[in-house]
């Protein structure tokens, strides 16, 4: 079975985030935060934490986006600025999170499809995944690659997470035109 069989994308609304989405939000990330290893937090963030991280994301004028599907937020991902010099302004990084019941769905591909056509549409030339727990985390690295990123870099033992060292897979994608034209 396909995974467009299992969750056909016509059942799966993808919009933008809103303050009311924090409460499913906060859930589906403290999961990670608590099990997975794809985050290098150790401690969830609270709902007012989260509310924060929202608010940051959108005072930015970047897309936060949700997955749902029957009503209930099941993923959802953001873009941030990758670095706070000035040179790093036309790149992102992305960040997506599903609810541990739903990966391999296909929730994963929706979100991050939407996020990079949202992030196509501003001024920016790279999107740069980083990918905790690197190669372990085959369904993130499955997930980018897929979507046209590429590894460029891989960090070593740079977290300590769940009782053992983490790696950083770090992967890349052009937006709009890349570096083939000036900004």
């Amino acid at each position: 079975m396909s995974v467009l069989e299992t969750l056909p994308s016509a059942r799966l609304q993808v919009r933008d985030a809103t303050l009311d989405d924090i409460p499913a939000i906060t859930a589906i990330y403290e999961w990670h935060v608590l099990h997975g290893r794809g985050s290098f937090e150790e401690s969830p963030p609270t709902i007012s934490e989260m509310a924060e991280r929202l608010n940051a994301v959108h005072l930015q004028q970047l897309p936060w986006l949700v997955a749902l599907h029957s009503g209930i937020v099941v993923g959802y991902c953001y873009a941030t600025a990758y670095r706070p010099r000035p040179a790093y302004r036309y790149t992102l990084e992305d960040s997506v999170y599903i609810d541990a019941s739903m990966t391999g769905q296909g929730v994963g591909r929706e979100l991050l499809n939407h996020l990079i056509e949202r992030c196509e549409k501003g001024p920016w030339r790279q999107m740069v995944a980083v990918i905790g727990d690197g190669e372990n985390n085959t369904g993130s690295c499955r997930l980018h690659k897929m979507l046209g990123f590429e590894v460029v870099g891989q960090l070593r033992s740079v977290g300590f997470k769940l009782g053992g060292w983490r790696d950083t897979l770090i992967m890349q994608r052009p937006l709009n035109e890349g570096d083939w034209t000036l900004p």
